[in-house]
């Protein structure tokens, strides 16, 4: 049974500035960067409404009111309490629900599906935001001159690929200028806000929730329809909660209520004024906002920002691939850490060449930021949706909340999600569709994984024997010993791996020292190190040692044994040999999955990184026995 973690002491002073200021980057870039396209999408984008004092003040307040109820009440003073060990994130939030429910198994797992498929959704999230992100900043040239028209996507295409060539060198050194141009950032477009309310003062009327209720008696459908734009001014809502871990739930609040809220309320009033005095520069009114003469130091500062947007998504795929590894959901793949002082920074090569090549092939398809945004907002809805679903479990069984209490709250963030959700199901025709088919095949990806991972698993049981079974007949037959120790590594804790009975079989020996090694995850971020090992003396020279690892954690199995203390054993490196069996799966029509998944199973395990590779075993210590299993 596992400690309770110690309470972390909360930042207070200069730590708590760094903090905040490091926030800004990584956590807010998203949505720090939605003035660039979510308000020119009310009044210039598939679903436009005219421009006139009561749309621009129905827009205005239901931009406020949304960024009110979802991110500071829902996400910063709700959701955010739901942290597994200081984690946040869907997948942190799936992982407190399950190892608390008390409930039938079927339910269990519906839960447990319901939240993969929220992180599938995330990467949806993870392709769209560089994108949009990037096109509107570099759509700004446009507005300074028409020359730049058949530019802008080529240009965005080669930032693109710039940000994700670079992320091999990890972002701690680049992450250090995050904050202060994030903060140069909400400084600019507050100033740009204030410097158009100025014209047109009233428009900070629009903050009375009077103008929304009007906004929807008015317009009927179209007015529900346009929520599908509103919507976009709160994505990254999420990353709030995903990014939790890196930096705490204080000064994420402290930077969304000192910095972040203000100049984005500020911003969206400002383009509200100007359209209100120009009503012709709806087709892109942050950047017509601006004087002339910071036109184009405006739209570097903003591709710098759509930049740090699109690294924190990038950032959080990473990780999010990490946890789902470790977790049995994805195939093992190759994981660099770039930071030697920061776990969390970590590069998978082969996520960051899939995220580029879907960026730049929604680039190509979409052309304009106008365009994809009919694509973005329906994953982050049914994210949301899911968020709420799964919270309700843990307020009710976590937090210990009434049944009232509970459903209650959940009644009231499911109508807001719901709302969006259904304003934004109408562009699945119009590019909506891209995510959520990406999502379904990760989703099939994932699933077929864990259930080929449990088949695998059942069938190998039958290649076992029973510990005491194997060490008696050990007593008798008494095969020759070598020196040396040999480490087998076990998927069960139970019973003799069949790699070592083959080499028995074939090679007819046994090293002196024997350790049968099982390596588990926990479904808690990280584990304590009291809690780390479990050692079992089998006798006759063997044991049993697992090592347990939490979600967040990779880890390096030489390194760990070399660090354990244990009577008549040393783990010597140049005298540890490494017994690793490898499958060679083969389809069959038993029962299990269908054959065309058993197929995909047996050739994603085929492609997914070695054990040794992953573990960080050295090659020239291991040896592979290899086994035909039929699934």
């Amino acid at each position: 049974m596992t400690h309770p973690p110690e309470p972390k002491a909360e930042p207070t002073g200069k730590a708590l500035r760094l903090l905040t200021l490091g926030a800004l980057g990584v956590v807010y870039g998203d949505i720090g960067t939605s003035p660039l396209y979510a308000l020119r999408e009310c009044f210039h984008g598939h679903h436009a409404i005219p421009v006139n004092e009561a749309n621009v003040f129905g827009v205005l307040s239901l931009i406020f009111w949304s960024m009110t109820l979802v991110v500071s009440y829902k996400y910063i003073s709700i959701v955010m309490r739901a942290d597994n060990r200081g984690e946040g994130g869907i997948m942190a939030l799936m992982s407190l629900v399950k190892p608390r429910a008390r409930r039938g198994t079927r339910e269990r797992k519906e839960l447990i599906l319901l939240g993969l498929f929220g992180c599938a959704l995330l990467y949806g999230d993870g392709m769209i935001t560089p994108v949009i992100s990037v096109l509107s900043a570099v759509e700004g040239l446009q507005v300074a001159t028409p020359f730049f028209t058949p530019y802008v996507v080529p240009i965005t295409i080669g930032i693109l690929i710039g940000l994700f060539l670079v992320q091999s060198r990890g972002t701690e050194k680049v992450g250090r200028m995050f904050g202060p141009i994030m903060l140069t950032w909400f400084g600019s477009i507050a100033v740009i806000g204030v410097y158009r309310i100025l014209d047109h003062p009233a428009i900070l009327q629009s903050l009375s929730p009077v103008w929304a209720i009007r906004f929807f008696a008015d317009h009927g459908l179209p007015g529900f329809l346009i929520l599908g734009s509103v919507f976009l001014v709160i994505t990254g809502g999420e990353a709030l909660y995903a990014d939790m871990g890196h930096f705490g739930i204080k000064p994420i609040r402290h930077a969304w209520f000192g910095i972040v809220l203000g100049p984005l309320i500020l911003n969206y009033q400002g383009q509200g004024a100007l359209l209100l005095t120009h009503p012709g520069t709806a087709e892109n009114p942050f950047f017509r906002a601006a004087p002339d003469w910071a036109l184009y130091p405006l739209v570097v500062l903003a591709t710098l920002a759509a930049v740090i947007a699109s690294q924190a998504l990038i950032s959080g795929a990473f990780s999010l691939t990490r946890q789902a590894i470790q977790l049995n959901y994805c195939p093992r793949l190759g994981i660099e850490h770039t930071s030697e002082s920061h776990i969390g920074q970590i590069y998978i090569p082969a996520v960051n060449y899939f995220l580029m090549a879907s960026c730049i092939a929604l680039t190509l398809g979409f052309k304009t930021s106008s365009n994809i945004a009919a694509a973005y907002g329906i994953a982050v809805t049914t994210t949301m949706v899911i968020t709420t679903l799964l919270l309700y479990f843990v307020s009710r069984e976590v937090w210990g909340w009434s049944l009232f209490k509970a459903g209650s709250l959940t009644a009231f963030f499911l109508f807001v999600d719901l709302a969006f959700f259904g304003a934004n199901a109408v562009k699945i025709h119009q590019g909506g569709w891209v995510p959520l088919l990406m999502a379904l095949g990760l989703f099939g990806l994932m699933t077929t994984w864990k259930t080929g991972r449990s088949i695998l698993a059942n069938r190998l049981t039958g290649e076992t024997l029973p510990d005491d079974v194997f060490m008696q007949s050990l007593a008798v037959r008494k095969p020759l010993r070598v020196p040396g120790v040999a480490v087998f590594l076990d998927r069960s804790p139970e019973g003799i791996p069949p790699a070592l009975l083959h080499n028995l079989k074939h090679n007819k020996v046994i090293h002196e020292k024997v350790v049968l090694l099982t390596v588990t995850t926990e479904e808690i971020p990280s584990v304590e190190l009291a809690d780390r090992y479990e050692i079992k003396p089998l006798g006759s020279g063997f044991w049993r040692i697992t090592m347990s690892y939490g979600f967040m954690e990779i880890p390096n199995i030489p390194n760990a044994l070399a660090s354990l203390q244990i009577e008549g054993l040393k783990f010597d490196p140049m005298q540890v040999t490494y017994f690793l069996g490898r499958e060679t799966l083969l389809a069959t029509s038993r029962p299990g999955m269908a054959l065309w998944r058993e197929r995909l199973f047996a050739w994603m395990s085929k492609n997914a990184t070695t054990a040794s590779q992953f573990f960080g075993i050295p090659p020239n210590r291991v040896v592979e026995l290899g086994i035909q299993v039929e699934l």
